[in-house]
């Protein structure tokens, strides 16, 4: 019980001690769920019902908590952080629960210390996002059907199922596995966890396709279509992460630690999983879980955001730390041998997260986090967002490409010129490549056709398009010019229409 105590307190304390550090999208669910409590419905502007978040069980905890907690003006990131606290804190526990059921207490519980502390945990918790949310209910729901505590293995599939999509990845698997074990006679599906995983699912989408006309949320296709991407960059991307899940960097520097990580972890995965397999067949689809999520990833070649990376790292380290316990324990058959090198490798493993760890990060909140905890251009929208605030006129309508901050700070109408949540942007993608500086361009015809009287972009987005097209020059003028080289741009621009 002392155990399981420090290692929740643990990681309560990596999230509580940053405090929150809200990354741009986690703003888009916060104002869905502000609406919401405001009394508009669930909606990103009023009046338009297109679903923008993928995440709608998320937003709708956001909007309970934040009903006993102050209404439409709730601290949203600090409610988020609270869920999120709680969320990775069981599940550190349910690692540990699962190195005991594959065989391996001590690598169970160094996979939940790990799990308390990691860079990629941390960040997205404090962040705001869904992540840490959809990591518990994913590890809850493996860790309820191997105790055969069927009903609720069903319930936690579907939540997670609600809090993000790609909760397919593990779950498609583990249903599958069940019904070939069903089928062989080896497991039974009672009727209490057919309807615990189908009923919430069936809700949703019957809402959804009656409120949205569509259960599929809007940002599904409009990242398809907007972004531009080189072959094979989700493949590269994917593999980088794969090959430092420790960010190894820290230790061994550039390329060394991608190099030995590119063969070392892959090996002891297999290792690990072989071993665990043969001592619970059941976890299969856990193992299976992070080549799955790699190759569904890999193959379409999205623009990889961040978060993106963090939901099958507990199921990849977890593999990992088992594969390298069985290469110590086969290599010395003495415990206090392969205790101790356990313990060492471990503790390698920690010293290279913390030291991704800033102790006075050089913007935001001067409290320790991690370095990839960086909200830069969230703090540059926000300067943005007051700026616009002092000018603008009820009614006005405000386009940008990042919509997160400056919606919900202006809670202006935005027009998401990406298409998140303006169905209409998608007709004018994809654009001519010769318009890209980088991943992402603004669509020129769509300011012109759509006239708001705000537009607000980094000055990369629109260096070869909108800022070369003689009409928008005619019709609008920067009137604010915010400085940053944020991905290659000469500053954050607001325009405003001409009279």
């Amino acid at each position: 019980m002392a155990i399981a105590i420090l290692l929740v307190a643990l990681a309560l304390l990596a999230r509580v001690i940053p405090g929150p550090r809200t990354i741009d999208d986690a703003y888009i669910t916060f104002r869905y769920a502000r609406n919401l409590l405001s009394g508009y419905g669930f909606v990103y502007n009023p009046g338009e019902r297109v679903l923008g978040t993928t995440t709608p069980l998320y937003t709708l905890l956001l909007a309970g908590m934040g009903m006993l907690a102050g209404g439409r003006d709730a601290d949203f990131p600090g409610l988020a952080l609270a869920i999120n606290a709680v969320a990775d804190g069981i599940t550190c526990l349910m690692l540990w629960n699962l190195g005991k059921k594959a065989g391996s207490s001590a690598a169970g519980l160094a996979v939940g210390i790990v799990w308390a502390i990691a860079p990629f945990s941390v960040t997205f918790a404090i962040g705001g996002m869904e992540t840490s949310l959809v990591v518990c209910l994913l590890t809850g729901g493996v860790w309820a059907f191997l105790e055969r505590r069927y009903a609720l293995a069903g319930l936690l599939g579907a939540l997670a199922f609600l809090t993000r999509v790609d909760a397919i990845l593990l779950l498609a698997p583990l249903g599958l596995f069940w019904i070939i074990q069903t089928l062989r006679g080896r497991e039974k599906i009672p009727t209490r966890a057919i309807v615990s995983a189908g009923l919430p699912v069936t809700i949703w989408l019957l809402f959804s396709m009656a409120y949205f006309g569509n259960p599929v949320p809007q940002s599904v296709q409009a990242k398809v279509l907007a972004y531009r991407l080189e072959p094979g960059a989700a493949f590269i991307r994917l593999l980088q992460h794969y090959a430092t899940p420790f960010l190894d960097y820290n230790l061994l520097g550039y390329p060394a630690g991608v190099m030995v990580g590119l063969f070392l972890y892959p090996f002891l995965a297999l290792v690990g999983a072989r071993a665990v397999f043969r001592r619970e067949p059941r976890l299969l689809p856990y193992l299976l879980y992070p080549w799955l999520y790699f190759v569904a990833f890999a193959l379409p070649n999205p623009l990889i955001f961040r978060w993106y990376l963090t939901p099958p790292l507990p199921a990849w380290i977890f593999l990992i730390f088992l594969g390298g316990a069985r290469v110590i324990s086969s290599l010395s058959k003495r415990r206090w041998v392969v205790l101790g090198v356990g313990v060492v490798l471990a503790g390698l493993t920690m010293v290279s997260m913390v030291l991704d760890w800033r102790w006075r990060p050089d913007h935001g909140p001067a409290r320790p986090a991690p370095d990839m905890a960086y909200i830069q251009l969230e703090l540059l929208y926000r300067q943005a967002a007051q700026w616009v605030m002092e000018q603008a006129q009820p009614g006005d309508t405000l386009a940008a490409g990042d919509v997160g901050v400056l919606g919900f700070d202006t809670n202006l109408r935005i027009l998401d010129l990406v298409g998140l949540n303006s169905p209409i942007a998608t007709r004018y993608y994809p654009l001519n490549p010769d318009l890209y500086v980088i991943n992402y361009a603004v669509s020129p015809r769509l300011i012109l056709d759509a006239r708001p009287e705000w537009v607000v972009i980094l000055e990369v987005y629109g260096r070869r398009g909108l800022l070369r097209e003689p009409r928008f020059l005619q019709d609008y003028h920067l009137v604010k010019t915010i400085e940053t080289d944020m991905y290659g741009s000469n500053g954050l621009l607001i325009f405003m229409r001409k009279p």
